[in-house]
This record gives structure tokens, sequence and C-alpha cells, in this order.
């Protein structure tokens, strides 16, 4: 859905990226993972921001069935984070040659991450995530059964088709009924982030309308020297809500992993 996107063919269907930066095999690679909602086009300029702060290219790409890549099929797996972070990550990442590389997530995007941190890849050198889950608790589903309500009878669907075109459907419904669904109740990563050895900063804004600070507590328990940064007046996703505190956060963690 972004005009200076390119493709690649994976197993699951075709992926739409942007690429920024230089493709210098020697440097590590910024690789974004969106939230529940997201795509490429959606992140605006927060990567481009990131790369530049740190001096890094970046990588970001839409998963199946968001943006200009391939669409999903319906429903997903109350399982599909998992699969994108023991699967699909993993082979977006051979595609493109990527080798040593930092995670960037949002909300869907930060679990995955934790996901795929949790099965140790070699190359990985650390991860920030923004408003991740660990688990499932009461607050995301309220709110999003309020997107649900949004979508079906508000403008919402109008809003996210401009960035999502004819995979909108897929997008939300992959999202939504997922975590409508009352298995999701028992949806719980923790096992995964037991086993994370890789760096992680944790982000999450004070009045996020989708999770609690038990999600913060829960990773900053897990994992050893885990950073954490609780941002007041700010909601479900930092880079908008408090771009330059966590524009600034992120690149300083990075920095130190890159020395």
């Amino acid at each position: 859905m972004t005009a200076d996107c390119s493709h690649v063919e994976l197993s699951g269907g075709r992926i739409e990226y942007r690429w920024v930066g230089p493709r210098d095999a020697g440097l590590p690679v910024l690789v974004f993972l969106h939230e529940g909602l997201g795509c490429v086009a959606l992140w605006k300029d927060f990567p481009d921001r990131v790369a530049a702060a740190t001096g890094l290219p970046a990588l970001v790409y839409s998963r199946i069935g968001y943006g200009g890549s391939s669409p999903c099929a319906l429903p997903r797996p109350l399982t599909y984070m998992h699969e994108e972070g023991e699967r699909g990550l993993p082979e977006l990442l051979a595609a493109l040659g990527i080798r040593r590389h930092i995670l960037v997530g949002h909300s869907d995007g930060a679990s995955i991450a934790l996901i795929y941190a949790g099965t140790p890849h070699d190359g990985l050198l650390g991860l920030a995530v923004m408003a991740p889950h660990s688990f499932c608790e009461a607050v995301s589903v309220a709110s999003i059964r309020a997107a649900n309500e949004a979508y079906t009878s508000g403008d919402l669907r109008a809003r996210l088709q401009r960035y999502h075109g004819d995979n909108v459907d897929c997008a939300f419904h992959g999202w939504c009924d997922g975590w409508l669904n009352p298995g999701f109740l028992r949806w719980n990563i923790e096992g995964y982030v037991d086993r994370i050895t890789a760096p992680v900063l944790v982000i999450q804004g004070e009045d996020d309308e989708y999770g609690t600070a038990a999600q913060v507590e829960s990773i900053a328990r897990r994992v050893a020297g885990a950073e954490t940064l609780m941002l007041p007046a700010c909601g479900h996703s930092p880079q908008r809500d408090q771009p330059e505190v966590t524009l600034g956060a992120i690149a300083s963690f990075i920095r130190k992993l890159t020395v």
C-alpha cells in the first residue's frame, strides 16, 4: 500500500516491505513489527527516525493479511502470533539475507518479538517492545470489544481501509476475532519470555487502554536485566503519544547494543 515498498514471496504468501537506509551487510538491521491493526504505512516515519538516530538500516514489513501483503485465511488460529514468531519472521529474515538484527515491536508485534526472542536465534542483538502482551487481560478484551463496535457501526473500517485496502477485513477480523474468542483468555507466552537471553527494553504508557503495568512487571521479573519505561500521559502507542521520549529511549538502548 506504500509507493516505495518492495515484495518478497514466502511460503505463506507475498510480503510487503520497506527498506530504510543502506543495505550494508556489516550493519545490524532494525526490524519493525507492527501492531494488530498496523502495517508498513501505519508506522509513519517512526522507523526512519529511529534509523537516523542510530545510524542503522531498518526493515519495515506488513505481515500476511495486512497492508499490501497477501490476504490471510480467516479465522486466524489463536496461535497466530506464535506462528509468526516461530516461522514467519525467521523465514523473512532468511529470505532477505538479514543476519545481525534488533527487533522493534508494538503490541501484537511486540508479543511476536518476545516469542521470537524466546526461541533463540543467531544474530539477535536485542529487542525493544512497546505495549507488549505476554498474557491476556480483561482490559484488553474490553477495549477490543469497543474497537469491534467502532468497526461495525462507526468509521473505523473506512479509516483502516486507506492503509489495508482489500485486506481490511483480514487485518481487523484476524486480530479482533482471535482476541474475543473465549479461548484466548488462556493465551500466555510467559514461557517464551522465561527463555529470553537477549537484552530487552519494555515501554508502556501509563494510560494504555489495552494492558496494565502487570505486563511490564511480568517481563521484568522473567528477563534478567530488562529495562523498563512507563510513560505518563501515554496510551497504547508510545511512538505516537510520546514520540520524542520513545525515540530517545529506543535509540539509547540500541546504541548500547552496537558499541
